[in-house]
């Protein structure tokens, strides 16, 4: 990788500066509702895009010290400090790793559903829809929607899959994701965090309801590495929370941020 490749991120608003880091297989756009509201409540709002997904550069190396050395990059060209740092599930990853790593240059930690323990692979059947996608043949997104229906029957999970496509050129459409990477290195994405990496600042999860990606196994693991942390639960939500009930989530994100 050319040492000079940034992020890319849509940068909305202005004031202290709120970095968001979206999961596995998504992209800063998924947030661009909630990032509007946060912009409005006096942030300046960076919807960032993680190598290998949306408008960010491709790369082989896909792992969590790499994710973070590239945020720190983006930090740097933009000159970023004491920011508000809100991840989801691997964006949540990449941004605990992050904050204790730097904790200088992070004033509020902010992790939606996710642990910071071990996860085994649980996205294959996901990728092997996305990878049965034939772009000589696909020519709407009706027909990609078709072909993924034959591996995931969720049809919000499709939708969100989905906006992974774009039009290339006039009639031929592609995925921003670089597959094959995410792929060769699935199992990277439930890693977990390293057992000494601690941040002893403000720290909020945030898990929902009818997800079982936080459970009350996990209050053990998540005090260890961040002794400050409180866990709030937001109802009538899975692992989407912030999708499934934005609501509640902004205002609990801005009930924590806001002193």
């Amino acid at each position: 990788m050319e040492e000079k490749e940034i992020l890319y991120a849509k940068v909305i608003g202005e004031g202290k500066p709120f970095v968001i880091l979206h999961g596995f297989l998504g992209m800063g756009d998924n947030w661009k509702t909630l990032g509007t509201q946060f912009s409005e409540a006096g942030f300046q709002v960076h919807l960032v895009d993680q190598r290998n997904h949306g408008r960010s550069f491709h790369d082989a190396t896909f792992n969590y010290e790499v994710l973070v050395s590239d945020l720190k990059r983006y930090c740097e060209e933009h000159q970023l400090e004491d920011i508000v740092l809100l991840g989801h599930s691997m964006g949540g990853k990449t941004a605990m790793l992050f904050a204790s790593e730097y904790p200088e240059l992070v004033s509020n930690l902010i992790v939606a559903d996710i642990s910071p323990r071990l996860y085994p692979i649980h996205h294959d059947v996901i990728l092997e829809g996305l990878n049965s996608l034939d772009f000589d043949k696909i020519k709407s997104r009706g027909q990609a929607d078709k072909m993924l229906s034959q591996y995931i029957t969720h049809l919000g999970v499709r939708q969100f899959l989905l906006k992974n496509l774009y039009w290339v050129e006039k009639g031929r459409l592609d995925l921003r994701l670089n597959l094959q990477a995410l792929i060769e290195n699935i199992g990277e994405v439930g890693e977990a965090l390293p057992i000494h990496a601690k941040f002893d600042k403000d720290t909020l999860f945030l898990r929902g309801d009818k997800s079982e990606y936080i459970g009350e196994q996990d209050q053990a693991i998540i005090s260890r590495h961040f002794p400050e942390a409180k866990i709030i639960t937001i109802s009538n939500s899975g692992h989407w929370l912030h999708a499934e009930n934005p609501e509640d989530f902004y205002q609990s994100v801005i009930d924590f941020v806001s002193f």
